[in-house]
């Protein structure tokens, strides 16, 4: 296996990889053929521990790839079925940190909404409920601060994600006229950017699980990266 460009890890055993995924980079392949975190961690524990063969490794969950942010993957096939089994219970949490264009009238509420994949475009939209192919999805959300900038008045909020769907937190900020700093995808502010994978202003910084093989309760972290938060620091507005 040829060495390539290191993904952060967090945590590794025999059951688990946690790293933290680069904002830009693919979870997985995708059509543009660019290393993804999938293969870039497999090759990174098939150097760090000095295998003989290619390691044992299956996804769990996914990041779009604009975002960066903590993932979990498990390295045996008992352990992906069991953290796989955790995200369709709702007992594996995600939360990420997001900047949103505008300041939201309410200081926390739950998003409801049905949203529906558009395969051909990979765009979701939200739709009326009992459409055909759409999926429920809901976030809880709380306004940490509010800032203006000279790009305008942003709100830096905390999302805990209750299901998982495709683009769910961009889209439901978006439905409601808070797109995210710069999405290109759903905010009409930044569509026309030249940048197709710019950094957006969402962040996967908490996920917790249980472990696959002790039970015990695993947490972990990582502090939000990108133009979007670093613009925040600079307010020193919190």
């Amino acid at each position: 296996m040829r060495r390539k460009k290191d993904v952060k890890i967090l945590y590794k055993d025999d059951h688990i990889a946690v790293c933290e995924k680069p904002a830009g980079m693919p979870a997985a392949d995708d059509k543009t053929g660019d290393m993804d975190v999938f293969h870039s961690l497999k090759n990174q524990l098939f150097y760090e521990e000095n295998l003989d063969r290619e390691p044992e490794l299956y996804m769990i969950h996914r990041l779009d790839r604009p975002v960066g942010g903590v993932m979990v993957f498990a390295r045996t096939k008992e352990a992906a079925a069991e953290l796989s089994q955790q995200v369709r219970e709702h007992i594996f949490e995600k939360d990420y940190q997001a900047v949103a264009a505008g300041w939201l009238p309410e200081e926390d509420g739950v998003f409801t909404d049905y949203l529906k994949k558009d395969e051909k475009k990979n765009l979701s939209a939200a739709v009326k409920e009992g459409t055909p192919g759409a999926k429920k999805a809901q976030l809880s959300y709380e306004v940490l601060d509010m800032v203006e900038t000279g790009e305008g008045k942003f709100s830096y909020c905390l999302i805990h994600l209750m299901t998982g769907r495709h683009h769910q937190i961009r889209v439901q900020f978006a439905e409601r006229g808070f797109g995210l700093y710069g999405d290109t995808k759903y905010n009409p502010k930044f569509r026309k950017t030249k940048k197709q994978y710019e950094e957006i202003g969402l962040y996967a910084t908490r996920i917790c699980f249980l472990h696959p093989e002790t039970g015990e309760a695993c947490t972990y972290k990582a502090e939000p990266r990108g133009k979007a938060f670093r613009m925040l620091e600079e307010l020193d507005s919190w």
